[in-house]
C-alpha cells in the first residue's frame, strides 16, 4: 500500500509538470535564457533547423573563412535582411580573406578587419542569438566560438514617408509616421536635435515580441509620469501586440472610459510639440499611429496648424471648434425637448413651419430623430469601411437621396434632417471626440425626451463631474479648466503668440526636476534690447 501511495503521487506530480508544459509551450526557464552558444556548428545548425521547423523563409548560408578554412553561418529570416548589402559587406569580404598567418582569435579578426557594419552587437547566449533573427537582424556564428555576431542589415521599408490622411496639413509639414519603427525615431530627431531626448526600448508580446520605446525630453517630463508609465508597460501580459491602439488600452486609466484617456497622431511635429511641453510618446513597430500621455480634454479641439499661422485666426477657429463640438452633443436633444416640452419658447413663425413639416409624420419626434441619427451613423461607417474611391461618394449621395425619400415618404419631417446632417458634420470638425459624441447624443436625446431642458442640464452636469474625476497619468483630464490655472489659459479656448507662451503647462512641468519655461518673456527680452 505504501509503496502504491508512492507511485500515484509520482504520476500525479508528472502529470501536473506535463499539463504545465503543454498548456505553454513557450514556457522558458531561467536556465534556458543563459544557455551559451554551441561551439560545433553543426550543433547550431541542428538547433536552429529544430527551433525554425516549417519555416521556409528561414535561411542559413554557410561560407567558409578564406584560406582559414574556418565555417561561418549566417542565418536570418528571408525578406527582413537587405540580401545585396549581405553580399557585399558581409559574405564577400569572409570569402575573399587571402591571408594565410596564425591569428589569436577568428572572433576578433572578423570583428575588427572584416565586417563592415555600422550596426554589429556581440550575443553570449542562444536565446538572445535566436531573438535577434526573430527581430529581422542577421546573425552570424563562428566555429570554436561561443560568441555570435548580430548584424542590422534589416530591408528598407516599402512605404515611403508621406502625409497622413487622417491629419490633414495645409501650411505645415506633409510628412507621417510609417510602420517603420526606426524611421519613427529618426522623424522625431530630426526635430529635437538634444541629448536629453531620450528613447528607451521594451518588447511586448509573448509570442509576436513586438518593439516598442518611449520617447520624453529629460528635464521637461516628469520623472514620476515616466516611472508610471514603464510599470504599466512592463505589466502587460499577452500573447500579441499587434498595433499602437493594443498598448493604449492595457495603459489608459480606467477599465472604461468614454473620453479617450491616451492621444494619438501621425504628424512627427504634432509629436515633437507634445513631447516639448513635457508629454511622453509611445512608438510601435508595424504601427504608424503614436500615442502620447498624458492626454487632456482640451487637445481634442487643438489642431498643429494654429501655431504656423495668425494667432487670432486660430483663436477663433477654436473657438468655432467648440461651438461645433456643443452642436453635436446637444442639437437633436434640443429639438426634441423643445416639440415634447416647450414648444412656447419657440417663435410663433417658426413653430406653424414645423408644425407643417411634422403634419402627417407617424412617429413621435424622439423615435423619429432617433431613426436618423442610426441612419447617419450606418453611412459614415459605411464611408470608412468601403474602398476609398467609392466610400465618399456612397456617403454623400446615400445622406441625399435617403433623406429626400424620407421626407418624401413621409418618414421623417425636414427639420429633423437638416438637424441630424448638421450635428452629424459638427461631429467630424472634432475627430478625437467622434465616438465619444455618438454615445452622448444618444444619452442627450433620451434624457431629453424623459424630461426636457431639466433632463439635458442633469447630464450635463453628471458629465462634467465624470470628466472633473478623471485624470490621466495623475494629471487632472480638465486642467487648466478644472482646477483653474489662468496661466494656461494661454493655449485653450484661445491661443496667444508663440512669443507669449514662455512657460510650459503647469499640469505638466511641475516638479522638482521639470523645466517649466520655454524661453524669456517678451517684457523681458524687451527691456533687454532697450
Amino acid at each position: 500500500m505504501t509503496m502504491f501511495k508512492v507511485f500515484s503521487k509520482k504520476s500525479k506530480s508528472k502529470k501536473m509538470n506535463q499539463e504545465k508544459n503543454t498548456s505553454n509551450p513557450n514556457n522558458t526557464s531561467k536556465k534556458d535564457n543563459i544557455i551559451k552558444i554551441p561551439k560545433s556548428i553543426g550543433s547550431i545548425k541542428d538547433i536552429l533547423n529544430q527551433e525554425f521547423t516549417l519555416c521556409s523563409d528561414f535561411i542559413i548560408r554557410e561560407v567558409v573563412l578564406g584560406k582559414l578554412n574556418v565555417k561561418i553561418i549566417i542565418a536570418s529570416f528571408d525578406g527582413f535582411v537587405d540580401k545585396k548589402i549581405l553580399a557585399e559587406n558581409i559574405i564577400e569580404p569572409i570569402m575573399q580573406y587571402s591571408q594565410n598567418t596564425k591569428i589569436s582569435s577568428v572572433y576578433t579578426l572578423l570583428k575588427e578587419k572584416i565586417i563592415s557594419s555600422g550596426d554589429l552587437e556581440e550575443l553570449n547566449t542562444l536565446k538572445d542569438s535566436i531573438d535577434g533573427i526573430l527581430s529581422g537582424n542577421a546573425v552570424l556564428f563562428v566555429e570554436d566560438e561561443e560568441k555570435a555576431f548580430k548584424i542590422g542589415l534589416k530591408a528598407p521599408e516599402m512605404r515611403a514617408v508621406e502625409q497622413p490622411d487622417t491629419e490633414i496639413s495645409i501650411k505645415g509639414s506633409k510628412e507621417g509616421f510609417t510602420e517603420n519603427l526606426l524611421t519613427n525615431t529618426t522623424l522625431i530627431r530630426r526635430r529635437i536635435k538634444n541629448s536629453n531626448l531620450k528613447v528607451e526600448s521594451f518588447k511586448l508580446g509573448e509570442r509576436t515580441n513586438t518593439d516598442i520605446v518611449i520617447c520624453y525630453i529629460q528635464g521637461i517630463a516628469q520623472p514620476e509620469i515616466i516611472d508610471e508609465l514603464k510599470k504599466r508597460i512592463n505589466k502587460i501580459k499577452t500573447d500579441a501586440i499587434l498595433t499602437s491602439g493594443y498598448i493604449e488600452q492595457f495603459i489608459q486609466d480606467g477599465s472604461f472610459s468614454l473620453f479617450p484617456m491616451v492621444g494619438n497622431s501621425e504628424k512627427p511635429d504634432k509629436v515633437a510639440a507634445k513631447l516639448l511641453e513635457g508629454r511622453i510618446a509611445i512608438i510601435s513597430d508595424g504601427a504608424s499611429t503614436v500615442l502620447t500621455i498624458p492626454y487632456l480634454v482640451i487637445e481634442s479641439i487643438q489642431a498643429q496648424e494654429d501655431y504656423y499661422g495668425e494667432f487670432i485666426f486660430a483663436s477663433s477657429m477654436r473657438i468655432l471648434r467648440f461651438i461645433a463640438l456643443l452642436i453635436s452633443f446637444y442639437l437633436p436633444a434640443l429639438y426634441v425637448a423643445l416639440i415634447s416640452f416647450h414648444q412656447t419658447t419657440i417663435p410663433f413663425k417658426l413653430m406653424l413651419t414645423m408644425a407643417a413639416a411634422r403634419q402627417g409624420i407617424p412617429f413621435s419626434a424622439f423615435f423619429e430623430t432617433l431613426i436618423m441619427l442610426f441612419a447617419f451613423e450606418i453611412l459614415r461607417e459605411a464611408g470608412l469601411r468601403m474602398p476609398r474611391s467609392i466610400g465618399q461618394a456612397v456617403s454623400i449621395v446615400g445622406a441625399i437621396v435617403l433623406g429626400d425619400a424620407a421626407v418624401s415618404a413621409g418618414i421623417a419631417s425636414a427639420p429633423i434632417v437638416i438637424v441630424t446632417a448638421l450635428s452629424g458634420i459638427c461631429s467630424f470638425i472634432v475627430p478625437p471626440l467622434i465616438k465619444a459624441g455618438s454615445i452622448i447624443r444618444i444619452l442627450m436625446l433620451i434624457s431629453a425626451n424623459a424630461l426636457g431642458f431639466f433632463g439635458m442640464a442633469t447630464l450635463t452636469n453628471l458629465i462634467i463631474i465624470y470628466l472633473c474625476s478623471k485624470k490621466s497619468f495623475g494629471i487632472p483630464y480638465l486642467a487648466p479648466i478644472s482646477p483653474f490655472r489662468a496661466t494656461d489659459l494661454k493655449d485653450s479656448l484661445i491661443v496667444v503668440p508663440i512669443w507669449a507662451m514662455f512657460g510650459r503647462p503647469h499640469s505638466l512641468s511641475h516638479g522638482q526636476y521639470s523645466k517649466r519655461t520655454r524661453g524669456k518673456s517678451f517684457s523681458t527680452r524687451r527691456k533687454q534690447n532697450g
